[in-house]
């Protein structure tokens, strides 16, 4: 179970359908959740944001590239968790610079859902 993206939320909650990233979520969606989202810089512990890096997007890709202006040394490719949340805690990767990252992984893995839902008339149904 990931954690919440809200502060202090341990689990996800259905109940609220701010503190968790879903399947039939729009890219904009995510995009919305992920930017609110609960991620104070050096923070690994309870960092809902890490959380998604380490369960979802560094088992499905293999690595994880982050965008960074030039003049912070443009983009990082990060091949494991450990070294995203080591610059992470040693505060070399800021959450502006890493959210942004996991909104575009995110909407990445779940695009193919997207389609899914959207051609299949079978799947469409499910929805409404």
């Amino acid at each position: 179970m990931l954690a919440g993206l809200k502060e202090g939320q341990e689990k996800m909650s259905k109940s609220d359908p701010d503190s968790a990233i879903f399947m039939e979520d729009t890219r904009e969606d995510v995009t919305r959740k992920i930017k609110k989202s609960y991620c104070p810089p050096g923070v690994e512990k309870g960092n809902p944001v890490l959380d998604y890096c380490k369960s979802i997007i560094f088992p499905s890709f293999g690595h994880m590239t982050v965008e960074k202006k030039p003049e912070f040394g443009g983009a990082k490719d990060y091949s494991t968790y450990e070294e995203l949340a080591a610059d992470f805690v040693g505060e070399q990767l800021h959450p502006s610079e890493l959210k942004p990252a996991v909104t575009n992984a995110l909407n990445d893995l779940l695009q193919p859902v997207r389609d899914h839902f959207e051609n299949d008339p079978y799947a469409k149904n499910l929805l409404t």
